[in-house]
């Protein structure tokens, strides 16, 4: 008894620990079921065990409400003829990330890449990446998500590389001000920007973007004043500054920047686009070089210039979050099944291993609860 008191109270503890929910894959193998939470301490990088939050299948991507007591994730649902489909699930969430489910709202297509929600909090857009779909759904009063509103699949030109036999929406993104969505989709290598209607959760189509051939647009994130867009493409492994056109919502080319160090020669796919919260730095992930780019970002043109490509600390890094005060970066490599931490550098965005990681069965997306302290 007395030696095992002695090695529990030598066991590492965390001092002031932030949670973050895990989105996953779930193996038919059964290692991993749903949503997994962590504990994360930022003075020393240290990840707790992941642990199993809720069971759903497949929530390979979430978001969170703006109110803070609702989560929202990709899942399937099956059809009256017994298809599995793609859908979206609500969940409501408590401080400490534990979970109750709400609802879930099929797709009406294929299975689901990505989800967003609005800054007011009442529009869920998801896509299909497989299905070649868009759709957008109301969140209703109690955090349920309401019938389908939007349903549209693109076609179009398709792109040169083999990926791109057809639309293959992958992720949304909306403007700063709330008044458009812009949509990548990697199979017809274009943007596609709608307007939003947030009393109705209706989409528009306002405008297609075109990115350069075989670029395939992936994820993408606005700067903070909305003057930028910045698209990371997973085929040609570049990040696209976009201008954007204040009155329409147009967007134009201005730089396109390659996130691999000079000289690699490889396979390589990117995911994953942040920007710091100070907005003078943007990252992005290699999938193949399994790294993460770092560059500097001039906030007046709005063109990057690469600093650093660092090594994400496991195998295909399909995922990262930054914390809400840009101090820490946690990696979700998928197939190294783990979880890594980084220091960032407030004033030259370079990334620093802490040297601290944690097992998460294919892990895919990270994210920190609202209000999270750091």
């Amino acid at each position: 008894m007395i030696f095992a008191l002695i090695a529990l109270l030598s066991l590492p503890t965390m001092s002031h620990p932030t949670t973050l929910l895990i989105g996953s894959y779930t193996p038919k193998d059964g290692s991993c079921l749903g949503i997994q939470r962590v504990h994360f301490d930022a003075a020393t990088g240290q990840i707790g065990a992941a642990e199993l939050v809720i069971a759903t299948p497949n929530p390979t991507f979430l978001g969170h409400h703006p109110n803070g007591r609702w989560l929202y994730a990709i899942s399937e649902s099956v059809n009256a003829e017994g298809k599995t489909g793609g859908a979206a699930a609500a969940f409501s969430l408590a401080a400490d990330g534990s979970l109750t489910a709400l609802n879930v709202a099929p797709l009406g297509g294929g299975g689901v890449s990505h989800l967003a929600l609005d800054a007011t909090g009442r529009v869920l857009v998801i896509v299909s990446y497989s299905g070649g779909q868009i759709a957008s759904f109301p969140i209703l009063s109690d955090g349920r998500i309401g019938a389908r509103q939007t349903f549209i699949a693109p076609t179009g030109p398709k792109g040169p590389h083999p990926r791109q036999d057809k639309s293959h929406p992958h992720s949304t993104t909306f403007s700063p001000d709330n008044r458009r969505a812009y949509i990548c989709d990697l199979g017809l290598d274009c943007i596609y920007g709608f307007s939003v209607d947030a009393a109705t959760a209706a989409l528009t189509q306002i405008g297609q973007y075109p990115a350069r051939p075989g670029a395939g647009p992936r994820h993408s994130k606005f700067s903070a004043d909305g003057k930028f867009f910045y698209v990371i493409n997973e085929l040609d492994s570049t990040v696209a500054t976009y201008a954007v056109d204040a009155a329409s919502g147009a967007l134009a080319l201005v730089q396109s920047a390659s996130t691999l160090p000079a000289g690699f020669i490889g396979e390589n796919i990117c995911a994953e686009v942040q920007l710091h919260p100070n907005g003078k730095f943007l990252y992005g992930s290699n999938r193949g070089h399994d790294s993460l780019a770092v560059f500097a970002r001039d906030p007046a043109l709005g063109t990057l210039s690469l600093v650093e490509v660092v090594a994400s600390g496991g195998k295909h890094p399909r995922h990262f979050a930054l914390s809400p005060d840009g101090a820490a970066l946690i990696c979700a490599n998928r197939d190294s099944n783990n979880l890594v931490s980084f220091k960032v550098d407030g004033a030259t965005g370079r990334l620093t291993p802490t040297g601290h990681s944690t097992t998460a069965v294919q892990a895919v997306c990270v994210l920190f609860l609202p209000g999270s302290a750091i």
